[in-house]
């Protein structure tokens, strides 16, 4: 399981951004000479769950997802993955978590087996343990056509199996997607959408962020609201559903940022 709590992140503003504060209306999170991007997360994600991050654009969910990542240090705050701390042991965390985000890029001068291949030596695997897992990966998330194509020579959704592949290749205790399915077609999307089905079956807590919340419909056993870079919503999708007063998702996404901002 995953266990977030009370995590912050803050970061000195520049000149040119205090400049503009001034000419515009200021974020709340803005203060004196920092920008508190993230200022009280907390969630948590059980064996065989998948929690759905959601928030309007610069709610502070990419810097809470890097934080999880480990590529970001918490000013605040606690990362726990099977009752192991990874803001104390990053190490720890890097071999325990699968992370994908958006910006996460593949070596285009390698094929797509080559690259998912990389990452697993990188973790210490080999031989038949090597091949073993790379062949599921590549049967699950229907690869085998483009195994032999440069990275550079991928469309996108080849792209982003091959980043997923690559992403969970060391069997992660937790597993991180930073919307998987953006700018995917419906082909692709399903692919996705039935991997992480697989990581549930197979007891793997999944947390990732989208802004489709049919797809939380459709995977998700918990919601969690990021506004503000506050945590303004935590439950299950049927408390989700009642705290947002609609059967609707997307209404009931609206009024839980509604009331938030209003209290």
């Amino acid at each position: 399981m995953i266990s977030v709590n009370g995590l912050k992140k803050k970061f000195k503003l520049t000149k040119d951004h205090k400049k503009g504060i001034a000419e515009a209306q200021q974020d709340p999170r803005e203060e004196k000479d920092y920008f508190h991007s993230v200022r009280d997360v907390h969630f948590h994600c059980e064996q065989g769950e998948v929690l759905g991050l959601l928030g309007p654009n610069g709610a502070g969910k990419t810097t809470t997802l890097r934080m999880l990542s480990t590529a970001l240090k918490p000013d605040e705050g606690s990362i726990e993955v099977g009752g192991v701390d990874l803001v104390k042991k990053p190490l720890a965390g890097r071999k325990a978590i699968g992370f994908l985000s958006g910006s996460t890029g593949l070596y285009g001068r390698l094929t797509a087996k080559e690259n998912v291949e990389y990452f697993a030596k990188l973790h210490g695997m080999k031989g038949a343990e090597l091949k073993q897992r790379c062949d599921e990966l590549f049967t699950l998330l229907d690869m085998h056509s483009f195994l032999d194509k440069r990275a550079d020579n991928l469309s996108t959704g080849m792209k982003q199996k091959t980043n997923i592949a690559r992403a969970v290749v060391h069997r992660p205790k937790v597993v991180i997607l930073d919307e998987p399915t953006t700018g995917l077609d419906i082909m692709t999307t399903q692919t996705v959408i039935n991997f992480i089905k697989s990581l549930k079956e197979q007891g793997t807590p999944v947390v990732f962020s989208t802004h489709h919340l049919d797809e939380v419909a459709l995977l998700c056993d918990r919601v969690s609201v990021i506004d503000q870079g506050l945590t303004c919503f935590d439950g299950t999708l049927d408390a989700f559903k009642q705290q947002g007063r609609s059967e609707e998702l997307n209404q009931a996404f609206m009024n839980i940022l509604e009331e938030h901002r209003h209290v």
